[in-house]
């Protein structure tokens, strides 16, 4: 293990508990905040996710592991450990997060049964810097940091069997998932998801 990914010890766990939409609004998002500039973002990944925050950017409460789960349409494993999420919201764009462990086999399970969009991709040695965000709110390093034992890729649950229709516009929402495998026996599951402002019915508090 790195010494970036020691930096980031993961806290103590107790158990606990469309295909191409989703770039396209990442892209979006992106070419919006970089025009955006100088009101509240001073730059943004490749792949739509901020290095600063949005000026107006809240995060929503009662946000449960479950509720994330189901709006990523990602099933949240029963033998999950510390499942935690978050939702941010933003008059640009909204962030969705959902973050456990499994053990090693168990990872391998639930990868299998979502597997990407493509390939299964690997971090460079050097990442481009990010600035915590995201994964910081659950205080958690940002899986983009995270070069050792890392894969990724989008997934996109419930995408439809490819088809000859050049019409076809049926897209589901990808989700970002990243695999980090931190101990030789544990692996934990990072999921972000971008969505455009104010469509996300929110738990009523």
């Amino acid at each position: 293990m790195n010494d970036v990914n020691n930096a980031y010890a993961y806290p103590s766990e107790q158990p606990g508990g469309g295909r191409r939409k989703g770039r396209l609004i990442a892209g979006v998002v992106a070419a919006v905040l970089v025009l955006a500039g100088g009101a509240g973002v001073t730059a943004c990944r490749s792949d739509g996710s901020p290095t600063a925050r949005v000026a107006d950017a809240q995060w929503a409460k009662g946000i449960t592991p479950e509720w994330m789960s189901a709006h990523m349409g990602l099933q949240l494993p029963k033998t999950a450990h510390s499942p935690r999420a978050a939702y941010e919201t933003t008059s640009r764009f909204d962030t969705g997060i959902l973050t456990f462990t499994l053990t090693r086999a168990e990872a391998e399970k639930y990868l299998a049964k979502y597997p990407p969009d493509g390939k299964w991709l690997t971090p460079p040695p050097s990442p481009p810097a990010k600035a915590p965000h995201d994964f910081a709110h659950l205080g958690l390093p940002e899986p983009e940091t995270l070069t050792t034992g890392t894969r990724y890729g989008d997934v996109c649950p419930g995408a439809p069997a490819p088809t000859d229709d050049p019409y076809a516009t049926s897209d589901p929402q990808c989700v970002t998932l990243y695999a980090h495998t931190y101990t030789p026996t544990r692996t934990r599951i990072y999921l972000r998801a971008h969505y455009e402002p104010g469509i996300s019915p929110l738990p009523k508090n």
